[in-house]
């Protein structure tokens, strides 16, 4: 079916496809569509919203359709789309499916935008050529403990320096044409960040905010997830490797940021010798909160 069908004979194609899997997220996901709602984009009919609700017990599909009113005002749409299944990356799939619009942004429900954020995204993703972009995320962290640990990560080159892309990122249709569907893999957000040279990923400026995961056992869980992820990525699909451009972490600045802030520090290196301690154990899906 081509895109004009689907658009509705002669009505106009949506920019921007944002698409949201959401499992078991009612408290969360109303939140998510406020911040995309308040995003000071004035633009009619640029935004397609889809929420993928996969394997929820709760009521996320309502709470989310809920807000069909306001995106109908802004002149975007929004649909609510419920799988019995759960997986995110199934539920991905089935948001591909609908989208419509050349640009697809792909947004986790506990990630909080700034107004300019999709803006920019859109216009940084304006190219012929492959693009993959995201914003600045700003970790969000409640406890003591995860509070510190995110204080340190921040300050690691991989999330200083590099385009992350943690629970956002977007692409063009030159780049979303990198992959067909999405893989059954842990780490979706590596697989597509990796699927992009170096130069072909921008970072705007526009920031977003994105929580972490609460108390040192879940930060272990998660970290031992990650690593698992990437493991994965390197056995399935090593091509991808050489577009790794992940910085070195040298001792000297490990130092200064230890003696900058010896908690945050102490939490960090403890996740991480926990993590090589406990790497042999399996998990199933664990949440970035």
């Amino acid at each position: 079916m081509t895109h004009a069908n689907r658009a509705g004979g002669g009505a106009r194609v949506p920019l921007i496809s944002v698409i949201l899997p959401a499992s078991n997220e009612a408290a969360l996901i109303g939140g998510c569509l406020s911040a995309l709602l308040a995003s000071d984009w004035a633009r009619p009919e640029a935004v397609q919203a889809i929420v993928v609700a996969n394997g929820c017990q709760d009521d996320t599909a309502e709470v989310a359709r809920s807000f069909a009113q306001g995106f109908a005002a802004r002149g975007w749409s929004l649909e609510v789309i419920e799988r019995a299944e759960g997986g995110k990356l199934a539920a991905l799939n089935a948001g591909d499916g609908a989208a419509i619009a050349p640009l697809r942004a792909y947004l986790d429900a506990d990630v909080t935008l700034s107004p300019p954020l999709l803006a920019q995204l859109a216009y940084a993703l304006l190219s012929d050529r492959p693009v993959y972009a995201s914003g600045q995320v700003r970790i969000c962290a409640s406890g003591w403990i995860s509070r510190a640990y995110a204080r340190m990560w921040a300050r690691v080159p991989f999330m200083s320096a590099g385009v992350p892309g943690c629970g956002l990122f977007a692409v063009n249709g030159a780049g979303r044409a990198r992959w067909q569907e999405f893989p059954d893999i842990i780490s979706d957000d590596t697989f597509v960040r990796l699927s992009f040279a170096p130069h072909e990923r921008v970072g705007v400026a526009a920031s977003y905010d994105w929580p972490i995961a609460e108390g040192f056992d879940a930060l272990v869980r998660v970290r031992r997830r990650q690593d698992a992820g990437v493991d994965e990525i390197a056995q399935l699909y090593p091509d991808l490797l050489q577009n790794d451009d992940k910085a070195p972490y040298p001792w000297h600045r490990k130092l200064r940021h230890a003696l900058r802030d010896p908690l945050g520090f102490a939490v960090y290196a403890g996740v991480a010798v926990a993590v090589k301690l406990t790497r042999h154990r399996a998990e199933g899906w664990s949440r970035g909160r």
